[in-house]
Parts: structure tokens; C-alpha cells; sequence
């Protein structure tokens, strides 16, 4: 009797464990942006979006070819982007964070150049780093939703 005991339990894990390992997970739904983190990011976005409008500013400096002045701009009133965009880009779900860091690493090297640029006084590298960075800046908030998903 006692063999069929130990016989019956080892089955009795068998069938378990194929029924636990056959069964299928519940398919977990994707992420999305829920109402309170479209909030969150709408409150992020504001200083991004007062920086993208001044950047008219510093492409207005760099016309006049106003160096000491296009350095300090970017220094100065453009000079708290980094944290600002590390702050967005930490509220989007993470495929979105990841694309958005990688841009915003494009914008920060766009403006470093523009600024190498500006103190040697060569217009040409400003102007071409300028329109980059503009271009980055719209791809960046392209990608910032403003709904739910």
C-alpha cells in the first residue's frame, strides 16, 4: 500500500506541474498614459516648451553674430535644460523615455558644439548646430503626448 501512496503523489506532482506549466498567463495589458501622468507630464513640459520658444532668442543673437552674448544665453537662460529634459523624459513610459534621453542627448551636444563654435567665432558651425538643435528641440517634443493612449 505504501508504494502506491508514494506511487499516486509522484503523479499527483506530475499532473501539477504540467497543468501549472500548460496553463496560460493572463497577457498583461501595455502600458499607457493614464490621466494623472498626462498631468505629471504637462507640468514637466512647460519649461521645455518656454526654453523651445526662446531658442528664437539665441537664433536672433547668432544672426547678429553676437558671440559673448550667444554664449552666455546658452549658459545663462538655456542652462537648466539638462535637468529639465532628464525630468520629462523620466515621466514617459520607457520605450518613449529611452528615444526621448537619446534626443535630448543630440540637443545638449548640439548646443556644447554651438557653443565651441560661438567662442572661435565661426558662423558657419553656429549656424548649422543651431538649425540642428532646432530640428532635435521639435523631434523631442513631437514626441511628449498630450493624451491619453
Amino acid at each position: 500500500m505504501k508504494i502506491f501512496r508514494s506511487i499516486f503523489s509522484v503523479m499527483l506532482v506530475l499532473v501539477a506541474t504540467v497543468l501549472v506549466s500548460c496553463g496560460s498567463p493572463e497577457a498583461a495589458a501595455p502600458p499607457t498614459y493614464t490621466p494623472e501622468k498626462l498631468q505629471t507630464i504637462k507640468t514637466y513640459r512647460i519649461p521645455i516648451d518656454v526654453a523651445r520658444d526662446n531658442m528664437s532668442k539665441l537664433g536672433e543673437l547668432i544672426g547678429e553674430q553676437d558671440w559673448v552674448d550667444t554664449r552666455s544665453y546658452i549658459h545663462g537662460p538655456l542652462g537648466f535644460l539638462r535637468r529639465d529634459f532628464r525630468y520629462l523624459s523620466n515621466t514617459l513610459l520607457p520605450d518613449d523615455a529611452e528615444q526621448a534621453k537619446e534626443i535630448a542627448e543630440d540637443i545638449f551636444l548640439r548646443l556644447e558644439n554651438l557653443d565651441a563654435a560661438a567662442k572661435e567665432k565661426d558662423a558657419k558651425i553656429v549656424a548649422t548646430e543651431y538649425g540642428k538643435a532646432i530640428a532635435d528641440f521639435d523631434s523631442y517634443l513631437d514626441l511628449i503626448p498630450d493624451r491619453a493612449s
